[in-house]
């Protein structure tokens, strides 16, 4: 199925998407779906591939382009051409004006829209955001329409221009208490394509109950065009209890009777040198940045025995602690003892918190496209992406469901 994604960032929902990617045995439950695993040993594994092939990508950050290109590259040589930088609403407005910018037969669309004004780590202004589609500060007079919080209107837009069976849109849970939000965004997506798609009622889906060992919830809409749907599957979709074999959502995988626990902290951190001794620039890579106190974001120390923290995309000095030292009220005081010292979370443990495969490299020297992906940019868009896993879980959903869902 042909795959057309949107806010790509550094690509966590295409890499889920498109699988074939190695992560912990741990993530995934063997005993539920065995055919999930390619390959592997007692704790790495790779997934097997999906029949979803991303062939248009997009974002607006130079550096997740390099990062992406860098990494899907390796597997497939247009990448560079497949990935466009700009921002979506310049691109519907060319699409608008006859320029062939979109592919054709597009199967699916994908896209974390954009959720810093709906996030309760933000000023949460939603659909007033003070934000433009490139980021920049709004002056007074500028069409909301084209602001930050409203970007999901431009996904809608791209819908409607190409017409896939199905999309998938993703934001942060702050969205569905901030007034009625989600019932506005859910009839909005709706109307695309001139009232052609049925909208899900969105839900919150939490990451660890799928394998990602982090306390992320974000929530997930699922569209479907309607004149693309068999008959049966219209029927069940439009019911307020869609039955299991039906449901776009994709069964809890952790965390249940009968199911493994969730994947922690110290099993994602598995095998990882100090910073000091470690050849991998991204387990090399963390912040400095002085401890600020308990009264500011980030500066608590990670649990081993439990989940991590939601990776957020952010600055330096907001990025959680690996360990702390005895005064600030650190806990490891065996590793404190071994001469370990008090620091952040390193790039590639963040990117393990994502689910990312450890093959992706973030921090980069100058690309092809002479672009550098330094360990501020690496924070902040492995922070704003999708965890490999997670996406994973959606994708294997609706691949397994298509042929109840389209004819052929």
């Amino acid at each position: 199925m042909r795959l057309l994604s949107l806010f790509s960032g550094c690509g966590g929902m295409d890499i889920g998407f498109e699988g074939n990617f190695r992560c912990l045995r741990r993530c995934i439950n063997d005993q539920l779906h065995p055919d999930w695993i390619a390959e592997g040993d007692e704790t790495w594994v790779t997934v097997a591939p999906t029949d979803f092939q991303t062939v248009f990508a997009n974002d607006i950050r130079p550096d997740a382009k390099a990062a992406w290109v860098s990494y899907f590259g390796r597997r497939n040589n247009r990448a560079d051409e497949i990935y466009h930088l700009g921002s979506i609403v310049d691109l519907v407005k060319r699409a608008e004006c006859g320029e062939s910018v979109f592919p054709d037969d597009i199967d699916i669309v994908t896209g974390g829209f954009p959720c810093q004004d709906f996030s309760v780590a933000g000023k949460r202004q939603g659909f007033n955001s003070q934000k433009s589609h490139l980021g920049s500060d709004l002056s007074a007079d500028e069409p909301s329409v084209e602001n930050r919080g409203q970007l999901y209107i431009w996904m809608k837009e791209v819908i409607t221009l190409t017409t896939p069976k199905m999309f998938v849109a993703e934001n942060v849970k702050g969205l569905t208490n901030l007034d009625d939000v989600k019932e506005v965004i859910e009839r909005d997506f709706a109307e695309a394509a001139h009232g052609g798609y049925l909208v899900v009622p969105a839900k919150i889906m939490y990451a660890p109950n799928y394998g990602v060992p982090q306390s992320r919830e974000r929530v997930i809409f699922f569209g479907f065009r309607k004149n693309a749907l068999k008959d049966a599957a219209l029927q069940e979709l439009s019911r307020q209890n869609i039955a299991p074999q039906y449901d776009p959502y994709p069964s809890k995988t952790h965390g249940g009777i009968d199911q493994p626990p969730f994947v922690t902290c110290a099993e994602a951190f598995v095998g990882l040198d100090e910073p000091e001794v470690s050849s991998d620039p991204s387990q090399k890579a963390y912040s400095c940045a002085k401890y600020m106190g308990t009264h500011c974001q980030g500066q608590s120390e990670v649990r081993l025995n439990s989940v991590g923290p939601t990776i957020r995309s952010e600055h330096h000095g907001n990025i959680e602690y690996r360990r702390l030292s005895l005064a600030h009220g650190g806990r490891y005081a065996q590793e404190l003892a071994e001469g370990k010292i008090e620091r952040r979370l390193t790039v590639r443990e963040c990117a393990r918190i994502q689910t990312f495969p450890d093959d992706y490299q973030f921090v980069q020297g100058k690309t092809a496209n002479n672009v550098a992906v330094s360990s501020s940019d690496a924070y902040k868009i492995i922070g704003n992406a999708v965890p490999c896993v997670l996406a994973y879980n959606i994708a294997k959903n609706l691949e397994s469901k298509w042929p109840l869902y389209f004819e052929e």
